[in-house]
C-alpha cells in the first residue's frame, strides 16, 4: 500500500512539474511507453536537440528509459508512470505537438487532450497496418517507414470516410543501425559451420508451440549449430514451449538459449534465421542481408477485417523475397532448404538492396527526415498556421 501511495505521489509531482514548464519546453513533447522506444526515438531526438536546436520534453512511463537520463540540457525528462497520472497527463495535455510510438490513441484509456494538441505517430517497424483496424485513426500526422504504410492508411481513409492525415516519408532507423553494425560470420565450409538462429514470435500458433521441438531436433541432427532466441512474451505466456526444448538439449554442444533482451551477437554471428511472422525476420533479412526461413503458420491478427483493404501485407509479400517458406508438415526438409538459402549470398544481398530501395524511405537519413518533419509542424503551430487535425 505504501509503495503505491509513494509511486502515486512521485507521479503527481512529475505531472505538476510538467504543468509548470514554460511553453517553450513543452511545444514538442515525446511520449514513450517503455525504454525500448528510445532506440527508435534517439536519432530523431539527437537531430531535434542538436542540428535543429529545439527544446523538447521527453515523457516516459518507464523510470529506466534511457531517454530520461540523457546529459542534454535541451531535454526535459518527466517520468509519468502507467497509472492514473498518465491518464490525466493525456487528458489534459497542454502542448503544441506530441510525438509517440503509442498505438490506439483515443481507443482505450489514453485519449486525445481537451486542448488542441497535434499528435504525430512514428512507426517503429516495417510491418503493414493490417493487424490494427483503427489503431492509427486518431493521429494528425504519421511518420511512415515505407510507401506501403502510406498506401494502406490512405485506403482505409477512403473506405471509412476518415479525414486525411498528413503522411510523411520518414524511414526506419533500426534497419540503418543493423546495416552499419553488420559483421560477416565466417562462411560455412560444412554443415558443422552453419549457425542457425531460431527467433520465433509469441502466441499459440507460433513455432515453439506448434513444432519447436521437432524443428530444433532437425536442425541439430543435421549438424548445424542452433541458437534459440524466444520472444520475451513466450517466457510469460507459454514457458513450457521453451522448457521442452531446453530440457531435451541441455548440455548439447551445438545448442544455446538466449533470453537476454537486447542481446545482438546471435543476430550478427548467425548465417540464417528461422521465424514465422515476427518482424525480426524483416530486420534480419533487409538489415543484415542474410536469409530467413519462414515456417508457414497462420498469421496473427487482431483485425479480422484486414482483407477488406485488398492489399497484401508487407510482411506476407516480403517473405519469399528474403528467404523461403516451409509448411509445418515438412519440418524435416528444413536443413536442405537452409543449405539452398546459403548457396549464393552475393545474389541474395543484391536482391535485398533492391527491396530496401523500393520499400524503405530515407535510408541512411531517417533521423534527420523525422526531426525536420516534427520541427516543421511545430514551427507552423507556433506561427499560428491552421493544421488539419484528425477527428476526435
Amino acid at each position: 500500500m505504501m509503495s503505491r501511495i509513494s509511486r502515486f505521489l512521485r507521479e503527481l509531482a512529475a505531472w505538476r512539474r510538467f504543468r509548470a514548464l514554460p511553453r517553450a519546453s513543452r511545444r514538442i513533447v515525446l511520449y514513450a511507453e517503455s525504454g525500448q522506444d528510445w532506440h527508435h526515438f534517439r536519432p530523431v531526438v539527437e537531430q531535434l536537440t542538436g542540428v535543429i536546436g529545439a527544446r523538447i520534453c521527453y515523457v516516459s512511463s518507464d523510470a529506466d528509459d534511457p531517454g530520461l537520463h540523457q546529459d542534454n540540457d535541451r531535454i526535459v525528462p518527466i517520468c509519468i508512470g502507467r497509472g492514473l497520472m498518465r491518464i490525466w497527463f493525456f487528458q489534459f495535455l497542454d502542448a503544441d505537438l506530441m510525438l509517440t510510438q503509442l498505438l490506439d490513441l483515443g481507443n482505450f484509456d489514453l485519449k486525445r487532450s481537451i486542448h488542441p494538441v497535434h499528435y504525430v505517430y512514428m512507426f517503429h517497424s516495417l510491418i503493414s497496418t493490417h493487424n490494427h483496424e483503427n489503431s492509427f485513426d486518431h493521429y494528425d500526422t504519421i511518420l511512415c517507414a515505407g510507401p506501403h504504410q502510406m498506401r494502406e492508411i490512405r485506403r482505409r481513409e477512403e473506405m471509412k470516410g476518415l479525414k486525411p492525415k498528413r503522411l510523411i516519408p520518414h524511414g526506419y532507423h533500426r534497419l540503418e543501425q543493423l546495416m552499419a553494425e553488420r559483421r560477416e560470420p565466417p562462411p560455412p565450409s560444412s554443415d558443422e559451420d552453419v549457425h542457425v538462429l531460431l527467433a520465433p514470435s509469441w502466441g499459440e500458433q507460433t513455432i515453439l508451440n506448434v513444432c519447436g521441438l521437432e524443428l530444433a531436433s532437425a536442425i541439430l541432427e543435421a549438424g548445424f549449430r542452433l541458437t534459440l532466441r524466444p520472444h520475451f512474451q513466450t517466457r510469460w505466456q507459454t514457458p513450457e514451449a521453451i522448457d521442452r526444448i531446453t530440457r531435451r538439449f541441455a548440455g548439447h554442444p551445438r545448442f544455446r538459449l538466449v533470453e537476454q533482451m537486447g542481446e545482438s551477437d546471435s543476430l550478427y554471428d548467425s548465417h540464417v534465421m528461422i521465424t514465422e511472422w515476427s518482424g525480426a525476420g524483416q530486420d534480419y533479412g533487409m538489415g543484415l542481408g542474410k536469409p530467413v526461413l519462414y515456417i508457414d503458420l497462420p498469421p496473427k491478427s487482431r483485425n479480422t477485417s484486414w482483407p477488406e483493404l485488398g492489399m497484401e501485407p508487407f510482411e506476407s509479400y516480403v517473405r519469399d523475397k528474403i528467404g523461403a517458406l516451409l509448411p509445418p508438415g515438412r519440418i524435416g526438409e528444413a536443413p536442405q532448404v537452409i543449405r539452398e538459402l546459403l548457396r549464393d549470398p552475393a545474389r541474395f544481398r543484391a536482391r535485398v538492396a533492391e527491396l530496401r530501395r523500393d520499400w524503405v524511405y530515407n535510408l541512411g537519413r531517417s533521423g534527420e527526415a523525422g526531426a525536420q518533419a516534427v520541427a516543421a509542424i511545430a514551427a507552423e503551430i507556433a506561427a499560428g498556421a491552421e493544421i488539419p487535425a484528425a477527428g476526435r
